[in-house]
């Protein structure tokens, strides 16, 4: 491993999770997320609206009837329907505060349903109804808000058909997407989603990516080359051979994360629930001294609403969803809560070079055969060599071969081993091959360092595949790859956004490494590097105290993607085990989603942080005013309903100010 280190630069010192509806008030079990959770919902909801129905005409039938008929009616059988509405439309938060007591965690429904059945036990029937009425009903308001967002991030991938015209023999039959098999020809014609992952076979046509990479730009597509389930067809009939299908293809996958993250809780909610348990019992308390001061039961029960930390629980989670919806839309997938709150506090990014500040496309710029070699027989043994590897330099070397009418002979499948990060051995009809990069050849060759050392200088700034054909040194293949676009600009908005250092990892020789460094402006380039010791240099950033960022695309990234506080793995076209590696997915190759993942990430840091102090403040004015007496001062018997109202204008805020986060990005380019 080599390592060069630039002149410091000019720098800037100076949860969707799934919320716990047994946390929150009036929030009943099952209200679950995924892809059945839409139809799910609407008879939820249907069902609730019977509740709230039948609950709210037997409140109202009480007050009627002691309306029109004070004296005729006796005041128990007047009452006897506000008590069945108010156990009817109590209900669902009796049985979310039973699931709360029985984990041992008190929170907002406990707190609830004893204000409901305190004012029961007073005879205050229809108080006891038209509160349980209003939680309901801003209970309902809370999850239409947080299922809207969960819909918003699930519309973005549910998009897959659930059949494919699968073609057998030149005829076209209609199947079940779940009897189609890998290998199958699917058709799909102009103005279709695509039902599977696979690869071209015939025709030509522009795919709409949108759904999965967030770029509005059509993608042309030709024989070979891949296409994913999700995205839409729309301009001619293509045929497909399937490589994915379900769960395994890459918007399958997408589900899967968006599924996990909505599950996971960031290390700031497990604070937040710590303050809420902290806080139901000092309400508690308040609301018995209270009560044991006054005697006066309206005023306990005040307390026990106003002071429901239900906003304080939904701070963060509503902010969560409405930041993975932004980032969603833009084809950036967040596997956890943590990940996006690690990514506000970043202040080093390391960049892979290969596939990720460069387009990862090379182009063979030279043959540099060995003194005596042809360059065909060069050329030959380097597409033998590599015939059967998915590198990038292995697919550029096989289509200049192609190019040159120089075909593989076919051989070596089965006794071909790649090295990662270092190079490929195979046996072919031309014999035994070592194709890869000059320290792995010096290292099984140790007598061919001369002549590789001699050919060398012709391939300066580029990117070099030695070749050895039964210990004979054949020469040198020279490659070049182009720089992204907007590599050097993506490093700037770093740099504003107070990233300290910017580090380029490579695996690439040294002379290659600093021409891309310095073009683009790097802090330091470690070039020359092995998987294991990207992964050294990580652990070596972070016990200096760095908050590191790690970009990258190929399969040598994995070790260093996990080790990282934040790991991004770039592209639809990289691989599975980046993609696993990584906290964070980019659905596209636009390397302008790093700086945007620090700004949301640090913006949605901001939201929640605005969430917790007002849902604190509102709860803590609150209590003072119903402790006090002062809500039933001016409001008299109605204190308790007017509670149940200032009881929701906490969640209210958190919904409003989080789902501000749901439309930043929406004019990102």
């Amino acid at each position: 491993m080599s390592t060069v280190t630039a002149p410091a630069p000019h720098t800037h010192d100076g949860h969707a999770h799934k919320h716990d509806h047994s946390h929150a008030h009036g929030h009943t079990p099952g209200t679950g997320g995924g892809m059945e959770c839409c139809s799910h919902h609407n008879i939820e909801l249907e069902r609730y609206m019977l509740l709230y129905l039948v609950g709210g005409v037997l409140v109202v039938a009480t007050v009627i009837a002691r309306w029109l008929f004070p004296q005729s009616i006796p005041e128990q059988i007047a009452q006897f329907p506000a008590l069945l509405g108010a156990l009817l439309l109590g209900s669902p938060l009796f049985y979310a505060a039973y699931g709360e007591v029985r984990r041992g965690y008190a929170s907002t429904s406990s707190l609830t349903s004893l204000a409901i059945l305190a004012a029961i036990a007073t005879g205050q029937f229809v108080v006891a109804g038209a509160l349980a009425f209003i939680l309901l009903v801003a209970d309902s308001f809370v999850r239409q808000r947080a299922w809207g967002a969960q819909r918003a991030i699930e519309e973005l991938v549910g998009l897959t058909p659930d059949t494919a015209r699968v073609v057998t023999n030149g005829q076209e039959s209609e199947v079940a997407l779940t009897a189609v098999k890998v290998g199958d020809i699917v058709r799909v014609r102009p103005g279709e989603n695509l039902p599977v992952d696979g690869v071209v076979v015939t025709g030509v046509s522009t795919i709409n990516q949108a759904s999965l990479t967030g770029e509005a730009a059509p993608h042309e597509v030709q024989p070979g080359e891949p296409v994913y389930a999700g995205t839409t067809n729309l301009s001619g009939v293509i045929d497909l051979r399937v490589t994915q299908v379900g769960s395994d293809t890459t918007i399958g996958k997408v589900t899967q994360l968006i599924r996990e993250a909505e599950q996971s809780k960031s290390p700031r909610q497990l604070i937040i629930e710590q303050v809420a348990r902290f806080f139901v019992p000092v309400t508690l308390i308040v609301a018995f001294v209270v009560w044991f001061l006054t005697r006066d039961m309206n005023i306990a029960i005040t307390v026990l609403v106003v002071a429901c930390p239900s906003a304080l629980l939904l701070s963060s989670p509503m902010a969560m969803v409405a930041a993975f919806a932004s980032a969603a839309r833009l084809g950036i997938l967040i596997k956890r809560t943590n990940y996006l709150e690690a990514a506000a506090g970043i202040d080093t990014v390391v960049l892979d070079k290969t596939g990720t500040l460069t387009t990862g496309r090379f182009a063979v710029s030279r043959l540099v055969p060995a003194e005596g070699v042809e360059g065909a027989e060069l050329l030959m043994a380097a597409a033998n060599g590599e015939q059967h590897s998915n590198h990038p330099l292995a697919k550029s070397i096989l289509q200049t071969a192609e190019a040159a009418r120089i075909k593989p002979d076919g051989s070596g499948g089965g006794d071909f081993e790649e090295v990662h990060g270092r190079g490929i051995r195979a046996r072919t009809s031309m014999g035994e091959l070592h194709v890869g990069r000059a320290s792995w050849i010096r290292e099984i060759f140790p007598n061919l360092a001369e002549q590789m050392k001699a050919v060398e200088p012709r391939i300066e700034g580029m990117t070099g595949v030695h070749v050895v054909r039964d210990g004979r040194y054949l020469g040198v293949v020279g490659l070049e790859d182009r720089i992204r676009f907007n590599a050097k600009a993506v490093i700037e908005r770093l740099r504003e956004l107070g990233v300290r250092r910017v580090v380029m990892f490579t695996g690439d020789r040294m002379s290659v490494a600093e021409r891309v460094g310095r073009a683009l402006g790097v802090d330091a380039v470690e070039a020359e590097c092995h998987p294991e010791e990207k992964h050294a240099l990580i652990q070596e950033l972070e016990r200096a105290q760095r908050r590191v960022m790690m970009v990258g695309d190929g399969i040598n990234d994995g070790p260093s993607l996990a080790e990282a506080d934040v790991g991004v793995a770039m592209g639809l076209g990289g691989s599975d085990i980046a993609a696993n590696s990584a906290g964070v997915a980019l659905m596209n190759d636009d390397l302008s989603r790093i700086p945007f993942l620090i700004e949301l990430g640090r913006r949605t840091r901001g939201i929640v942080v605005q969430n917790i102090a007002i849902s604190i403040v509102i709860a803590i004015v609150g209590l003072a005013l119903a402790a006090t007496g002062g809500l039933e001062a001016v409001f008299g018997a109605g204190a308790i309903l007017v509670a149940g109202f200032y009881h929701v204008i906490g969640d209210v805020f958190v919904i409003g100010n989080s789902f501000r986060l749901f439309r930043f990005g929406e004019n990102f380019t």
